[in-house]
């Protein structure tokens, strides 16, 4: 028994170093062999102009569509219209210029009587919308709203005096304590907040109804810590806000029609506006609002942040230069606010009149 084991032993010594001597080189050779290159990145998908509701209707699509087209190729131009005055501003854009703008803006408002800012005619202001879609205006929509901790309508001023709901609620903050109940599903401020949607979700639904697209710009100068949603950096922040209004329309009203324009206000401190962006799958136009001069840093920080996305001038108070598209050509669209037309009929005359400027009715220029 012990011989045998012992042959046994020796047997499987000897295949062992006779093994050895066939492995070994191919072991050598593929510890010295060149370790292979690595995989080459793959580079993200080229931006392809499709919303980022996967649902969204056909007329939102060939919107979207066209604004990529124009990138780099022309500038729409565009006018706000306070909600209760219709279209009282584009119509004296007109008297001024012989042209209508391109882009038909307004707001849901958020006083009561016949102010300026009245919830009182939404219906009106909605019908307006139908009017200059069908005239060929772009339309644009806004919303100066209340905190969710009051009801609307807020109360109009005295004799042309200001509302203290602008400053009192409009412009005024939440607690901190009240900030986190808003972005606590299901809270009782939540639910008050969900209304406050539900309500322009109505209205929304018949632009929807009628075909209509609308460049939604909601929450806008959310940098700004001068609106009650605004001025809180970070994910639990406005951003976060922004992300649950989108839900909100899309997936639960089921708003297939609205193209997602984020909004910033300027002038601002270098890289805060990635403080406040909700993530690309939420955004389908990046722009910022300045009333002050068109620096080329808030440009190209923009152009970054869109990364492919077109890019716009939410508000103005005068029409970007030639000059200024020049060096910054991207822009797809700006919008002066209303009321300021009167000042500035010289400026707006050089700009309705230059071909790089498209105005109602004007041809897309094809994309170079």
């Amino acid at each position: 028994m012990c011989s045998w084991n012992h042959r046994k032993l020796n047997l499987f010594v000897l295949s062992v170093i006779v093994a050895s001597s066939y492995l070994a080189p191919a072991v050598f050779a593929q510890a010295q062999a060149p370790a292979p290159p690595p995989a080459a990145k793959t580079q993200p998908p080229a931006y392809s102009c499709e919303p980022v509701n996967p649902n969204a209707t056909p007329e939102a699509r060939a919107l979207l569509k066209k604004l990529c087209a124009i990138s780099g190729n022309g500038i729409l131009t565009g006018h706000h219209n306070f909600p209760d005055n219709l279209s009282q501003h584009s119509d004296k854009v007109f008297e001024i210029t012989g042209k209508y703008p391109a882009i038909w803006g307004s707001d849901f408002g958020f006083l009561d009587g016949d102010d300026k800012d009245s919830i009182i005619h939404r219906d009106r202001m909605i019908e307006e919308a139908r009017k200059q879609a069908a005239a060929g205006s772009i339309i644009t929509l806004c919303w100066h709203m209340l905190r969710p901790t009051e009801d609307e309508p807020g109360k109009a001023g005295e004799n042309g005096q200001p509302s203290a709901s602008w400053s009192g609620s409009v412009q005024a903050k939440l607690t901190d304590e009240q900030w986190l109940e808003l972005i606590t599903s299901d809270s009782a401020l939540h639910q008050r907040w969900e209304r406050y949607m539900d309500t322009a979700a109505v209205y929304l639904k018949q632009l929807q109804d009628a075909n209509i697209p609308v460049l939604w710009r909601p929450m806008h100068e959310n940098n700004g810590a001068f609106f009650w949603w605004g001025g809180r950096p970070g994910t639990y922040g406005t951003q976060h806000l922004y992300r649950e209004l989108y839900n909100r329309m899309v997936n639960w009203h089921h708003l297939n029609n609205l193209i997602w324009v984020w909004n910033q206000n300027g002038p601002a401190p270098g890289g805060e506006f990635y403080d406040y962006f909700p993530g690309q799958q939420y955004v389908d136009v990046v722009s910022y609002d300045n009333y002050s001069q068109l620096n080329e840093r808030y440009y190209w920080e923009i152009l970054t942040i869109a990364n492919g996305k077109p890019i716009a001038l939410g508000e103005l108070g005068s029409p970007p230069s030639a000059e200024i598209l020049k060096s910054q050509p991207k822009w797809v669209w700006f919008m002066t606010w209303a009321g300021m037309e009167g000042f500035q009929q010289q400026r707006l005359k050089e700009a309705y009149s230059n071909p790089y400027f498209i105005n109602r009715g004007d041809p897309i220029p094809a994309k170079q």
